[in-house]
């Protein structure tokens, strides 16, 4: 059966939030191989986030100015100012600068099952301040939250089931054990501690996010927004942290660069701009939600780009994975329908209707 164009649009405008969602995802996997390497170097985490944001800044803000020129933007108030710098001060600052610093104190192992803890934090906060519509009786609320559950037990089966070599032809060449050397693990509790408010507070930077696009609609002016302030603050931080020692800021053209500008130019500036689109139609935990995935991503990416070993444990635990975001779809999709796009079908049914009539 032939599809007309017109449904070929609105099968677009339907998938549109989770082609964007498995970009963001991407774009964060990716991160986490380029961002390491560029820690590895003897980057500080400080000036590292600092310079992706300032990139992110650059890139953007002329953006904004021409895209959004002729849109008639919100007045600037000192409500909505204040609101920008707390979600800049959850995001780019508290969360990132917490999320690498605990990297020297605990495991891998524990950083991934903390982190994707984040779906299920985001949840429950947006269900408190009435972000989330929750009916225990429906079934489709319900699939939302055992989804949830399952991503999050996929990314526990990932991070803590190891399981044998699946012996890759790719992957043959590497005999290295994909353990990380050179952590300090003297401080577990401090480790600990960091990751879990870095959790919590990109899950209150999500929330956040989606307030202030509340009474700050123009989504790439908030998003030039976010990474100046984030730029700003963020430098405040890194020179009280790093007094004394200006050669941290020292940049070459190398590894360090590279994962300042793709950090800044797709996980800053992109995702933050994407993300705003995204929360505005479907809200912060359908965002989170996808957060798992990107440990699938990276797993993949690992094996194929650094020849890192694949395990059976990853294998099942993405599977798990991708099994609990299809239950969670499923009850989002059926819970609530954004009303972006009944508009937009709405709009493709009139349309469909009106060429009808008219060859009739």
């Amino acid at each position: 059966m032939k599809m007309s164009r017109d449904e070929v649009q609105l099968m677009f405008v339907k998938a549109k939030p989770f082609l964007a969602v498995v970009f963001l995802q991407a774009a964060l996997a990716g991160m986490d191989i380029i961002a390491k390497a560029a820690l590895n170097q003897g980057m500080s985490n400080y000036v590292f986030i600092v310079y992706r944001h300032a990139v992110a800044t650059i890139v953007i803000a002329p953006f904004a100015f021409l895209l959004e020129k002729k849109i008639q933007r919100p007045k600037m108030t000192l409500v909505i100012f204040f609101k920008i710098m707390l979600t800049s001060l959850f995001g780019p600052v508290i969360s990132q600068n917490l999320y690498f610093l605990g990297m020297k104190y605990t495991s891998a192992t524990f950083i991934a099952s903390m982190t994707n803890v984040l779906p299920a934090v985001t949840f429950v906060i947006a269900c408190l301040l009435r972000h989330e519509k929750v009916k225990m009786t429906s079934t489709h609320s319900q699939a939302k939250i055992i989804g949830t559950l399952v991503s999050i037990g996929g990314a526990m089966i990932m991070t803590l089931v190891r399981g044998p070599n699946l012996d890759l032809p790719w992957t043959r060449g590497n005999h290295q054990d994909n353990h990380k050397n050179g952590e300090d693990f003297n401080n577990p509790i401090k480790g600990a501690l960091m990751i879990a408010i870095a959790s919590f507070a990109w899950a209150g930077f999500m929330i956040s996010h989606a307030i202030t696009l509340q009474t700050y609609p123009a989504a790439l002016s908030l998003t030039a927004w976010i990474c100046m302030l984030g730029t700003v603050e963020g430098a405040a931080l890194a020179l009280i942290m790093e007094r004394g020692n200006s050669a941290v800021w020292s940049i070459k053209w190398d590894t360090k660069l590279l994962g300042a500008v793709y950090s800044g130019i797709f996980c800053s500036g992109i995702t933050y701009y994407v993300q705003g689109i995204v929360l505005k139609e479907r809200g912060p935990v359908f965002v989170t939600a996808f957060s798992p995935l990107s440990m699938v991503l990276v797993a993949v990416m690992s094996s194929f780009i650094l020849s890192e070993k694949m395990y059976l444990g990853r294998v099942i635990g993405a599977i798990v994975i991708i099994t609990g975001l299809y239950l969670f779809v499923w009850g989002k999709k059926k819970d609530y329908e954004s009303p972006l796009v009944e508009d937009q079908e709405m709009s493709v049914h009139q349309s469909t209707n009106a060429g009808d009539a008219v060859n009739a």
